[in-house]
């Protein structure tokens, strides 16, 4: 029989310690929209919803635009440090998912994250999905919107 991807302790101590980083409300969309993945009995067996990046500090996001420009790798974030959503906290309005597959790798599936968007914008009308932004597609993430001058500071 097919056993959903497990989580050791220390894996799990490093999701919940990501998850507190989170403002309340995105933190309370997450572990709905997590147990309404896991009692499916069809999508816990494709993967296990992980957050990989909450909080992050403008070194580390600068590392990250570095990406595709300065250093090899593909382009993951048009943001410089101190300009994402992930540099705002703790508590943080933004957080990244993948998903922990039954053999230990993890994904960053397209199709699993477009299914996983669906229960946390169900979860709560405020989180916000990067796979629906018109420009470009940050399908691991997720935020909530924030007011600020001249509109939204997606990112």
């Amino acid at each position: 029989m097919d056993q959903p991807p497990r989580l050791t302790v220390k894996q799990l101590a490093a999701q919940a310690q990501r998850l507190n980083q989170a403002v309340p409300y995105l933190a309370a969309a997450y572990r709905q929209a997590l147990n309404r993945w896991q009692g499916d009995p069809v999508l816990r067996l494709t993967g296990r919803p992980i957050i990989t990046e909450c909080y992050r500090s403008s070194e580390r996001q600068n590392e990250l635009f570095a990406l595709g420009r300065s250093k090899p790798g593909l382009i993951v974030t048009y943001k410089r440090g101190g300009d994402s959503k992930h540099n705002q906290g703790p508590p943080t309005p933004a957080i990244d998912v993948a998903f922990q597959l039954a053999d230990g790798s993890v994904s960053w599936s397209g199709l699993l994250l477009s299914k996983f968007a669906r229960l946390m914008k169900a979860a709560d009308a405020r989180v916000v999905w990067g796979g629906d932004w018109v420009t470009f597609k940050d399908r691991p993430h997720f935020e909530v919107l924030t007011a600020g001058k001249g509109g939204d500071k997606r990112g």
